[in-house]
């Protein structure tokens, strides 16, 4: 597959975004240009990378693009990062057999496909740099201990603090978990058609619950707009859940009334142009989270710890 044909033009303030990630989620379901099958070949590449670092004893850590070696497949993965980064924002990867591979090789292999991508980060304040989705807690998402990932309530449309998110799924729910993607690209042309006013709202500065995760000497909470103009670029940091809980905090300001009508409209765009995946098992999915949003609906686990999701 390749890229969308677009081009990306300098994005300025209050100006409609041109751009290869601005889409609707009719238009995506329309198109297969963000789908890559790996083949039997593919896997068999992603395998021997495995096996041959399992065989230097690498701590997967210190497992770099050099120590993690492909072949054919290296122009397929670079195909999807330019996906990623310079078409839509938004790929799903399908085809890793991760019954057959056992969940330690397929980590591995995903942890490989990723690299070619980005650079792995830490994925929260414990310095994880591979985090599972799963219920630990059950639905409370509003109890300010709790992350989004550790429950199984829906998670509302938000972007993540690192550049590219990568999603594997090992096992799908009893029911619900629909993942839901949205270009934010998309949401901020919307709202400058319909509300200008409240774009400029939203590029004003937000507050933001830090969720417990506080560096020494740090407020339990940081300022930054969601509608950000970068170096040419829209980026748009969106995480409304934690902005609205960020208001239980003395020193934040109280929402306006244009504000609360920006989160609003905001969500609701969201919602109406979005497109949702029930992935399968075996789905790698990979979004850039300057232009891209993502959301999960409510779900039900399997009582068998095997099964869950």
């Amino acid at each position: 597959m390749e890229g969308s044909g677009s081009l990306r033009r300098t994005a300025l303030p209050m100006q409609q975004v041109e751009d290869p990630a601005e889409w609707t989620g009719a238009e995506l379901a329309a198109s297969d240009d963000w789908i890559f099958d790996l083949t039997e070949s593919d896997v068999a590449e992603l395998e021997a990378a495995v096996a041959g670092i399992d065989a230097r004893g690498l701590d997967l850590l210190h497992v770099g693009v050099d120590e993690f070696s492909l072949g054919a497949l290296e122009d397929k993965l670079s195909r999807v990062k330019a996906q990623v980064i310079d078409g839509r924002g938004l790929v799903l990867v399908r085809g890793l057999p991760v019954d057959r591979l056992g969940p330690e090789v397929t980590a591995k292999a995903f942890w490989g496909m990723g690299l070619r991508v980005g650079a792995p980060v830490s994925q929260n304040a414990m310095g994880h740099m591979m985090g599972h989705v799963i219920d630990l807690v059950g639905k409370d998402i509003n109890n300010p201990k709790n992350r989004g990932y550790q429950t199984s309530a829906e998670l509302h449309f938000h972007g993540d603090s690192c550049d590219v998110v990568a999603l594997l799924c090992r096992n799908e729910a009893k029911s619900g978990g629909i993942t839901k993607f949205v270009s934010s690209a998309a949401i901020h042309n919307e709202m400058l058609r319909r509300r200008p006013d409240l774009v400029e709202q939203l590029a004003g500065p937000w507050c933001r619950d830090r969720r417990e995760e506080v560096p020494d000497g740090k407020n339990p909470w940081f300022v930054m707009p969601v509608f950000n103009y970068i170096d040419g670029h829209l980026v748009v940091a969106w995480q409304g859940t934690y902005i609205r809980s960020a208001q239980r905090f003395d020193g934040v300001p109280k929402f306006t009334d244009l504000q609360n009508q920006a989160l609003t409209m905001l969500s609701e765009l969201a919602e109406e142009l979005c497109h949702g995946i029930q992935l399968r098992r075996g789905d790698t999915v990979f979004t850039h989270n300057h232009v891209i949003l993502h959301a999960r609906t409510e779900f039900e686990d399997y009582d068998e710890a095997d099964r869950r999701r």
